[in-house]
């Protein structure tokens, strides 16, 4: 309801006084739990807030943080989730006018509050120009965040924000810092310290950072299982991919998208580093060639999603390879458990301007993976741009078309 509260309308005292009459059917008593009545909102138990909380969106879990000091505390220790992507929007909430609202210190002026969609935002210069300030000023309160998200269209972030984060967020286990090209490799060293139980890390677009600091991260964050480094030029490289292969052997999920110093070297560590490997983004790394995509065909016999677009240096053994693996891999009795061997091995493949592939090729792999398909609406083996494998399709595609050529035409 919290959320719901339109600026200039009931306040929040007015509010509580509604939902206490309906929850005491109209008895003017209060509500009554577990032998406690409720009449204020600081009456409300604190496992039933938390509980509340857990089920309402960032915004309204922020506002309610702001009604009194009990529970500013109590939430500021049970929030697990947190995401400031966005910035406020300007407007009055509540008659809030200071961010003292919510039991933290001001770290910038501004006017007024409100809430929109599902993110917590801030809409004028003030706050524009000081999200690192906002941070600053969270990080200590929210100390048992799990997941943080702070996701940028106008990079504000700096390294001393992150490392506020690594100093008191120590149960930080998805962290989403994705254009922040101010950040330098500080902030690695200091998420390697601070956060080593992070699973999930997206720093895509932080362009500052170096193969070193990467390598470095690595070291400590060895429960890594999802990485987002599209467009980390100068992180993704070699000597990265082979720490990454080395230390953190349960990753399931990169994207290496234009990172194009990435080479056969950094791909086939990671192949042999990380067995369990289910997706990987390659598209634009024009360096490597088939033997990357050999070893990843040979050791991770998991893989769903490969991106290859633009890697114009693979060729039909590449292809070949890849169904060669799920032939080789073909588990005992698969006849009897066709229906769950379909649904294995690859189920997206991007090979769009890959212009060395052959029609044999890449219709030997699709008939390999029934998962693939080129049909419309399912377009799963994406091949835009390769004007040779247009005769390439699909079981069901082909199916289609024997159905509408069996079709009887009426004569007009």
């Amino acid at each position: 309801m919290i959320a719901e509260t339109k600026a200039g309308g009931e306040d929040l005292n007015l509010s509580f006084e509604k939902l206490m009459m309906v929850a005491a059917g109209n008895s003017g008593g209060g509500v009554k739990m577990e032998g406690v009545v409720i009449t204020e909102w600081k009456d409300i138990p604190m496992e039933l807030l938390l509980r509340i909380v857990s089920l309402v969106d960032d915004r309204t879990a922020i506002v309610a943080s702001g009604v009194c000091s009990g529970w500013r505390d109590a939430i500021c220790f049970g929030l697990t989730q947190l995401c400031l992507s966005c910035c406020f929007i300007v407007n009055s909430y509540m008659g809030v006018k200071s961010f003292e609202y919510w039991g933290f210190t001001p770290c910038f002026p501004f006017d007024a509050i409100s809430l929109r969609d599902t993110m917590v935002k801030l809409d004028f210069d003030g706050c524009k120009k000081n999200m690192n300030n906002l941070v600053l000023s969270l990080a200590p309160k929210f100390t048992k965040l799990q997941t943080l998200i702070l996701r940028q269209e106008n990079p504000q972030l700096e390294d001393n924000a992150v490392e506020t984060i690594a100093k008191f967020c120590h149960d930080l286990q998805e962290l989403d810092l994705s254009k922040s090209f101010k950040l330098t490799d500080r902030s690695l060293y200091a998420l390697a310290h601070g956060c080593p139980d992070l699973t999930k890390l997206n720093i895509s677009g932080c362009t500052s950072f170096s193969d070193e600091g990467l390598e470095y991260l690595t070291n400590f964050c060895r429960k890594l299982k999802t990485l987002n480094l599209c467009g980390c030029v100068k992180a993704a490289t070699d000597r990265a991919l082979q720490a990454i292969g080395r230390n953190c052997n349960m990753l399931q999920s990169l994207n290496l998208g234009w990172c194009d110093n990435v080479g056969d070297l950094g791909v086939m560590s990671l192949a042999y580093g990380c067995p369990d490997l289910r997706s990987l983004d390659l598209c634009g790394c024009v360096l490597i060639t088939d033997d990357s995509v050999i070893a990843l065909a040979n050791e991770c016999l998991h893989l769903r999603s490969l991106g290859l677009y633009y890697c114009r240096n693979i060729t039909d053994r590449a292809m070949y390879s890849l169904a060669h693996s799920r032939v080789k891999n073909k588990p005992p009795m698969w006849q009897s458990m066709k229906g769950r061997y379909d649904e294995e091995g690859l189920r997206s493949l991007n090979i769009s301007q890959c212009t060395a592939l052959t029609p044999s090729a890449v219709q030997a792999l699709c008939d390999t993976f029934p998962a693939l398909h080129t049909c419309s609406g399912r377009h799963s083996l994406v091949m835009s741009g390769c004007l040779n494998l247009t005769s390439v399709h699909c079981a069901c595609a082909v199916q289609a078309h024997r159905t509408l050529n069996s079709i009887p035409h009426t004569a007009h």
